[in-house]
């Protein structure tokens, strides 16, 4: 059973940082594009991050560029997202998604096959 399983969500205060975790079992995901998505409450699933199999080329959403940082180990089919400089904006469910086969658009949510559950980030003003 194909899974990604993301972690390290919790409350933060403004101007903190939090690094979520998203491991991946039952295939390698070594090959493939990872992204980072988010939902806040009435809004609809944002692009964050992504990144390629690789781990040389990455893309990030216009909100988060200069603050969050996408990175992998392919060792360990984890993928990371480094939050720094968090405001209440940032408020939402992380999620992390495959692009398999890594052929999509960055910051089209339904061109991403696999998805984890997500993990809440509140962050207190």
């Amino acid at each position: 059973q194909v899974q990604l399983v993301e972690s390290g969500g919790g409350l933060v205060q403004a101007g903190g940082s939090l690094r979520l975790s998203c491991a991946g079992s039952g295939r390698t995901f070594s090959w493939d594009a990872m992204g980072w998505f988010r939902q806040a409450p009435g809004k609809e699933r944002e692009f964050v991050a992504r990144i390629r199999g690789s781990g040389s080329g990455t893309y990030y959403g216009d909100s988060v560029k200069g603050r969050f940082t996408i990175s992998r180990d392919n060792a360990k089919n984890t993928v990371y997202l480094q939050m720094n400089s968090l405001n209440p904006e940032d408020t939402a469910v992380y999620y992390c998604a495959a692009d398999t086969p890594p052929v999509g658009r960055a910051w089209c949510a339904s061109d991403y096959l696999y998805w984890g559950q997500g993990t809440q980030v509140p962050v207190s003003s």
